[in-house]
């Protein structure tokens, strides 16, 4: 099952007012677990960069100002996602940034069905604790020490295994138990299983007859003593 962890960086909050998307990171996974292709852009957004948006991703106006507008790569990136469900986290936020770049660029949305959001499904699995991207790494004990500031394309691999860990973990997605062995190997394991336990005795007393023969008799029409022909 092929699946994409996305993340995108912009301007702000709100398309509808003039925000802009900035970075897309989108990370492939098969059977939920990633397989090292990834697909990464900055984007020029043909405005200037809010202090607050610069302080949460580092991210510059002039950095930005040789980078590709989202309709030069726009349908490179649709190639890459192709139908494939889209892993992310507090999906609403990037799908609507995702979806209003498409339509400048005069292509069809994404429709919403597509998304998976691991906000959603961390907050029905721990109800009460943290649903941040932070949070679920230190719950699940995954590495943040690359993450100084949000970038596309690190959270989305931080993403990828969240949502590993969210849906069962490692043992169940990679099928650890189901590796493959050498002929010998699998020659010992079926010596090993056809293997006989040794016979154990549990000799019983004649104090436990005689207290299970009391019991016997207490019994009223059992079924073993009923005619059944």
């Amino acid at each position: 099952m092929r699946e994409i962890a996305l993340d995108t960086e912009t301007t702000g909050f709100e398309p509808a007012t003039g925000d802009r998307v900035v970075e897309i990171g989108c990370v492939e996974m098969h059977n939920r677990v990633r397989t090292g292709k990834v697909w990464h852009a900055y984007l020029n957004p043909e405005r200037d960069m809010p202090l607050p948006a610069f302080q949460v991703h580092g991210l510059s106006s002039q950095f930005l100002s040789d980078k590709p507008l989202f309709s030069k790569v726009a349908q490179d990136f649709l190639d890459f996602i192709a139908d494939s469900p889209l892993v992310i986290h507090n999906a609403q936020f990037d799908m609507k940034f995702l979806n209003s770049e498409l339509v400048k660029a005069g292509m069809e949305q994404i429709p919403f069905t597509r998304a998976i959001d691991t906000v959603g499904i961390a907050r029905r699995k721990f109800p009460g604790a943290p649903a941040k991207l932070d949070a679920l790494c230190k719950r699940f004990n995954i590495d943040l020490s690359a993450r100084v500031k949000h970038g596309a394309l690190l959270d989305a691999e931080l993403l990828a295994d969240v949502y590993l860990e969210l849906m069962g973990g490692r043992q169940e997605a990679m099928q650890l138990a189901a590796t493959q062995l050498t002929a010998a190997e699998q020659a010992a394991e079926a010596k090993q299983a056809a293997t006989t336990i040794p016979r154990r005795e549990f000799p019983v007393t004649e104090q436990e007859l005689a207290a299970h023969e009391v019991f016997m008799k207490k019994l009223k029409d059992p079924l073993w003593l009923k005619d059944t022909a």
